[in-house]
């Protein structure tokens, strides 16, 4: 058995993927993670060369098991959202992995065997790795000490050395895997203590960041919002020749650059929702499930019968807690604001209908159960057996101990005679579980006994000595329930088909005969706008496309088919409606982006809203500068004059919002007393009087201001660095589309 297994096996621990040496471990050496795709692409790029397309899927389909594993573990969902977000770590465990081995090789960082062991069984100065840290834990205190330590390496040193010598098929190969992947686990931390060393703060910093903080301004001010002014006003109406020149003039500014290939789409979505016949007939059919469920004599039937979920439980696992309760994961859940209906409720009532997550339940209390319980038991385990002489015996033993148990000396008692390894340690204690979390005589010994209480209690494990700690003062419900789906009809369905099709007609037959591609999304906006529906666009990075905002897999597919389809251009229309689950989905092509200047019709929109602005700017300004007497500006206005505490640290203007370039006048060069000109912010144009300044009070130590901008730097170098090599690399994230054979 490989050294993975052991650890396991000694630890308790599943030793996966840790750090970003994880692709060297599954898959061996550097080279190997490059290879010959189909097309161009492929499925990405990394400095160029494609990454190796079945390599990354063997590592994409371990982080998908192992992340499944976790979420049956934690009982947790692992639906399409989980699965991507697997496959996604999967790719950037691949790229960094490749990056950073590429940074080893250029800086000689290596990593010598007496290096690795002294690493591995922590001597040397070296601390004791967590992965590997049960090895040199007590088994009965769980406390690491000099003894456990000592132990520990010999358990370690005596389990490697059985696997180097082992004849088991790919022992010797996983051992040489995992040997690599604790030394670039160590090269990764070298690398970035190294890189950590070119990170510093200065004492001028130290201080700067002090007074920053401790220096307080207290203003009166005025703001005139651009807002207040309409974007129609004739007076700052913007001419289409204003934004021609507008552009030309600042076409190559750095804020209007495209600095990533991009794609834009803008799309509108149509619900299909139930009609007002829909509802009645809805209403209809509840009103007779809600009479027949109650008159029913067999529960268990009757929801096998009329329930899309065809769960029945009658027992401790139908417990239901609110919605957003801790517990949630593991129960079912019902509306927050039904809480109190149902622990009003009486044994036989029927709640509901309610509604969650687009389905409609109605719900009959069978039960309650306490909201919270904590024990503590000793177990003589009986591991199965049902011989009577050896049940008999572990009878006679918790019997025995029962007879010798209190609160005094339960914990000591517990730790040299219990067989729960998994509450042994804790004195046996387990808190804050439900009911139905329990094996059944456990749980409802816990649940229908006073607090104090202690007896021996016979389950499947064996003889538990339970103690009774804690009860919640309220309850929980326990339910049965029918569950069904609320939507439309077939003939609202149908109805809603025509609707949608009709209107992608329309955009359509109007839109082809433009030629101008601004006209053409202008006019797939008006349109649209009248339809009395949203526009909402969405962009895509080239080199790492990804769809937000939709529901299904299948519709985010065909909007990416439409954005990078063969021969598409600006105004290209989607042909037919995307079903997006319970939605349709229309879509234009509005924007294909190249790095560098912007073309015109890309920035147009953007340049006439800062035109407006600077109109609107000017007119404020001319109007604020007549006086510098707050009260009269605020009358002049129709606002008011406001207060407010800024620090150069936080540029924030009380409830006016973010305002940099204010807060840095205010602090740079006006005085107390002292009253400013008209200033330009970013939500309107100030004037501000300064009637207070509060200075830092003197100190001769930054250390705390030091330790806290290095703290800082320190905990974002790591993913600047790889987001520096991402960048430098020119990462291509080619999955998407390579699947969907659009770009290869």
């Amino acid at each position: 058995m490989a050294i993975i297994g052991k650890i396991r096996e000694k630890s308790g621990l599943l030793v996966g993927i840790v750090g970003l040496a994880l692709l060297a471990f599954v898959l061996g050496d550097y080279q190997s993670m490059f290879g010959s795709s189909e097309g161009i692409y492929g499925i990405g790029l990394v400095n160029g060369d494609k990454v190796n397309e079945n390599n990354y899927s063997i590592l994409s389909a371990r982080v998908q098991e192992q992340d499944r594993a976790q979420a049956e573990r934690e009982q947790k969902g692992f639906g399409d959202a989980e699965m991507a977000g697997a496959t996604d770590k999967a790719w950037n465990f691949t790229v960094d992995s490749i990056l950073l081995h590429k940074e080893y090789e250029a800086l000689g960082i290596s990593v010598s065997d007496k290096e690795f062991n002294a690493y591995l069984l922590a001597t040397d100065g070296f601390p004791i790795l967590q992965d590997l840290a049960s090895f040199f834990t007590d088994s009965l205190t769980g406390v690491v000490s000099e003894q456990s330590t000592i132990s520990g390496r010999q358990k370690l040193q005596e389990t490697i050395s059985q696997l180097k010598k082992s004849k088991e098929a790919g022992a010797k190969q996983q051992w040489e895997g995992t040997k690599k992947y604790f030394s670039d686990r160590r090269k990764q931390e070298k690398y970035f203590a190294l890189l950590g060393q070119g990170v510093y703060v200065t004492k001028l910093e130290a201080k700067q960041e002090y007074l920053a903080q401790k220096e307080v301004k207290n203003i009166s001010f005025v703001q005139y919002l651009f807002s207040d002014i309409s974007d129609t006003d004739a007076g700052i109406k913007v001419s289409e020749a204003e934004i021609k020149a507008y552009y030309e003039d600042h076409k190559s500014d750095k804020k209007y650059k495209n600095r990533m290939a991009s794609r834009e789409v803008k799309i509108f979505e149509v619900a299909v929702q139930p009609s007002k016949k829909d509802t009645a007939e809805f209403s209809k059919e509840i009103i007779k499930l809600k009479a027949d469920f109650l008159a029913s004599t067999n529960d268990s039937l009757f929801v096998m019968k009329e329930s899309e979920s065809k769960m029945y439980f009658g027992d401790m696992r139908g417990i239901a807690v609110p919605q957003g309760h801790e517990k949630s994961n593991r129960f079912m859940s019902y509306p927050p604001d039904y809480d109190t209906i149902f622990k009003l409720a009486k044994i036989g009532q029927l709640v509901g209908p309610y509604s969650m997550n687009d389905k409609m339940y109605i719900s009959k209390v069978i039960g309650f159960t306490p909201s919270k319980l904590k024990a503590r038991h000793l177990l003589i385990a009986t591991n199965g057996s049902t011989d009577t002489k050896v049940l008999a015996a572990k009878r006679k033993t918790a019997d025995s101990l029962l007879k010798v148990i209190n609160k005094t000396n339960f914990e000591a008692l517990v730790l040299k005679y219990s067989d729960d390894p998994g509450s042994k340690d804790k004195g046996g204690l387990y808190e804050n579980f439900l009911e139905g979390e329990m094996v059944k005589e456990f749980g409802g010994f816990c649940a229908n006994n006073p607090v104090g209480k202690i007896a021996v209690v016979k389950t499947d494990f064996g003889f538990h000595i339970i103690e009774i700690m804690e009860k919640g003062n309220s309850k929980f419900p326990v339910l049965t329930t029918i569950e069904r789906t609320f939507g439309a009809s077939e003939e609202t369905a149908s109805n809603k088909d025509d609707e949608i099709n009709n209107l992608l007609y329309k955009l359509d037959q109007k839109i082809s005969k433009i030629e101008d591609p601004i006209k053409k999304i202008n006019l797939f906006d008006t349109i649209v706008r009248k339809a009395n529906y949203f526009v909402r666009p969405l962009v895509f990075e080239d080199n790492n496309p990804k769809v937000y905002g939709l529901t299904s897999e299948m519709a985010e597919d065909k909007v990416l088919e439409l954005a990078y389809g063969e021969d598409v251009t600006v105004g290209t229309l989607i042909s037919y409606p995307i079903k997006d689950k319970n939605k349709y989905v229309i879509a234009i092509v509005t924007a294909i982006k190249e790095v560098g200047e912007p073309l015109y019709e890309q920035v147009r929109d953007q340049m006439e809203k800062e035109i407006l602005i600077e109109k609107k700017a000017k007119r404020l300004m001319n109007k604020m500068s007549k006086t510098k007497n707050l009260a009269v500006l605020a009358r002049n206005g129709k606002t008011i004059v406001s207060d407010a505490q800024i620090i150069f640290g936080n540029p924030s203007i009380g409830n006016s919002g973010f305002e940099p370039e204010i807060v840095g006048a205010l602090f740079s060069a006006i005085k107390d007393g002292q009253t400013t000109i008209p200033l330009k912010g970013k939500m309107g144009i100030y004037v501000v009087k300064v009637t207070k300044t509060t200075k830092a009070p003197i100190t001769n130590s930054y250390q705390a201001e030091h330790d806290q901008l290095l703290n800082a730097a320190m905990n974002v170098m790591q993913n600047e660095t790889l987001g520096a090599l991402r960048k430098k690399a020119e990462v291509v994230d080619n999955r998407r589309l390579y699947n969907l054979r659009v770009r290869l």
